[in-house]
């Protein structure tokens, strides 16, 4: 779910490796980073609507992601994945470190784009591994 720069390029990746790959997104504009030679499927709708999932082949998906702008919409369809449709593998972008944490407590996988990015900053400035700090 989310068909921005990330969701395109995973979305590339994993059709590329030999995965199935169904990309959603609630703008049909979004679909043109994939370019024409994407070899996956294009569902226009919202992830957090359980009948678009439903058209978009939930019910036998390996795995979900939520790469969407929105924490909120994120944490929901990704709720919705797991626990409706028992999705085993379920990963979703939260850019609030704080919710991370909560997402783990739910036994749902997170990817923080914050948290990355400022250890990266972290370890280019310091030569040091990055640390964990508490927000």
């Amino acid at each position: 779910m989310g068909c921005g720069r990330v969701g395109a390029r995973l979305a590339k990746m994993l059709t590329e490796g030999g995965h199935e790959v169904t990309i959603m997104d609630i703008k049909s504009s979004a679909f043109s980073r994939l370019g024409s030679d994407f070899r996956g499927t294009t569902i226009l709708g919202n992830g957090i609507d359980q009948e678009v999932l439903k058209r978009s082949g939930i019910e036998r998906a390996d795995a979900f992601v939520a790469a969407t702008q929105g924490d909120n919409r994120n944490i929901m369809a990704s709720q919705i994945a797991k626990h409706v449709f028992g999705v085993t593998r379920v990963v979703t972008r939260i850019y609030d470190p704080l919710r991370s944490d909560t997402f783990a407590a739910l036994g749902l996988q997170a990817i923080s784009p914050t948290i990355i990015g400022a250890n990266a900053f972290y370890e280019q400035l310091t030569g040091e591994p990055a640390v964990s700090v508490a927000v």
